[in-house]
């Protein structure tokens, strides 16, 4: 999540507070895609903020948008 992007930082205490509930069952990560941007390119983030879940190294489902923790929550258990 990159600091200059008002959604992201908007969305960054939903992300933590989601993370610590759903711990160890789904690992969530930050990347900021300014200061990784060949990282950004390989997983194709064309905006900001996007969430995406792997499962077994693959992509399993991606979303573009801040979101609150209920719909972070509701989003990733739909998708396990």
């Amino acid at each position: 999540m990159a600091p200059w992007c008002g959604p992201c930082r908007q969305m960054a205490p939903a992300f933590a507070q989601t993370a610590a509930q759903l711990e160890p069952k789904v690992r969530f990560a930050k990347l900021n895609t300014e200061d990784h941007q060949m990282v950004g390119a390989h997983y194709n983030i064309r905006s900001i903020p996007t969430m995406v879940l792997f499962k077994g190294g693959q992509e399993i489902a991606r979303q573009s948008g801040a979101m609150g923790a209920a719909d972070i929550e509701r989003w990733v258990r739909s998708q396990l």
